[in-house]
């Protein structure tokens, strides 16, 4: 499977990629932009981080998209007493053999989604966060490496902040992307209780559209979506832009303009293309780059949200007229 992932032309992600979406859909009602940026973090290869209120269909997106994409899946609540442990797992003695074996934790999964992150001392957000970044563990000087695909859906609430702690910019910045669903309109919401009645019980099961391995992949087939020079150049500026704008303390660092990248291939592929244009950027802007701005502390007295920071750059920041295939990805029409 590791060499069919060289082979799968972007036609055929985007194919199976909307196939996904469908299949998650029959469960979530009513999110497709929302759903199609939690899957577009997935298939870039990050992490997600999922900022809502309570009872917003969060816990129930990442068990979907676990079934659609036939993955291994594991929950993890977080609370303020968890350990590293908990997360990593730990040695435990073994009587009958007279030496200590590895329990493995719940992060030994391909899907984990931790839920109210903000819950859980730094010390323990710590542990999470070797894993999302370096996909390996550290217990007692071992090392364990998990296996791939791992991807880790990260829930936090925007606006309860007793009993929190706040993850950190460094930690932030490991999320590829972050993504608010907000409540559903009336009709979407019915919709959801028509569901649940014809259901007849609480529990949706959604049938895989794909494996681990064919999302590998569709992962590796992405490095094949070309970026023009004038579209690179464009990504670079926004985030850039980002760190001199009169309201922000700090701005995106070169990993914002990494996940732009990455999060604009995958945007690119649902369109049916294997290139990227501005748009496809500009679409992305805001879950790639928001959560990564510190803001000046007047700011917040004044309510401005970081999203409208990044709307105020693209707005003034001048997009390429690229619409046409790029030049060098000419030759690769006949392959």
């Amino acid at each position: 499977m590791n060499d069919v992932g060289r082979t799968m032309p972007p036609a055929e992600v985007g194919r199976l990629a909307r196939a996904v979406l469908d299949a998650v859909g029959q469960v979530v009602v009513g999110k497709r932009d929302a759903l199609e940026l939690v899957l577009a973090g997935i298939l870039a290869g990050g992490h997600v981080l999922l900022e809502d209120l309570p009872g917003l269909g969060k816990t129930l997106t990442a068990r979907s998209f676990a079934q659609a994409l036939g993955l291994d899946f594991r929950r993890l609540q977080f609370t303020p007493d968890l350990l590293p442990a908990d997360v990593t797992g730990s040695f435990l003695y073994d009587q009958r053999s007279g030496d200590f074996t590895f329990r493995a934790g719940p992060v030994f999964t391909n899907l984990l989604l931790a839920d109210e992150i903000n819950r859980t001392p730094p010390k323990t957000q710590s542990a999470l966060l070797e894993a999302m970044q370096e996909k390996q563990v550290s217990v007692e000087g071992v090392t364990y490496r998990l296996d791939e695909p791992f991807h880790v859906l990260a829930t936090a609430n925007p606006i309860e902040y007793e009993g929190t702690y706040p993850l950190p910019e460094a930690q932030l910045d490991r999320f590829l992307l972050r993504v608010s669903f907000g409540y559903p309109a009336q009709d979407e919401e019915w919709e959801v209780l028509r569901r649940r009645m014809a259901r007849r019980r609480e529990e949706a099961d959604i049938k895989p559209v794909v494996d681990a391995g064919t999302l590998r992949a569709m992962q590796a087939a992405l490095e094949d979506v070309v970026v023009e020079d004038s579209v690179g150049r464009y990504i670079v500026a926004l985030t850039a832009a980002t760190r001199e704008h009169p309201s922000v303390l700090v701005g995106a660092s070169p990993r914002g303009s990494l996940a732009l990248l990455l999060l604009s291939r995958v945007r690119a592929v649902l369109s049916g293309r294997d290139y990227v244009i501005p748009e496809d950027v500009k679409s992305v802007a805001a879950p790639a780059l928001a959560h990564r701005i510190t803001l000046r502390p007047e700011m917040w007295l004044r309510r401005v949200d970081p999203s409208f920071v990044v709307g105020e750059v693209l707005e003034g920041t001048p997009a390429p007229a690229s619409g046409a295939l790029p030049s060098y990805a000419a030759g690769r029409q006949g392959d």
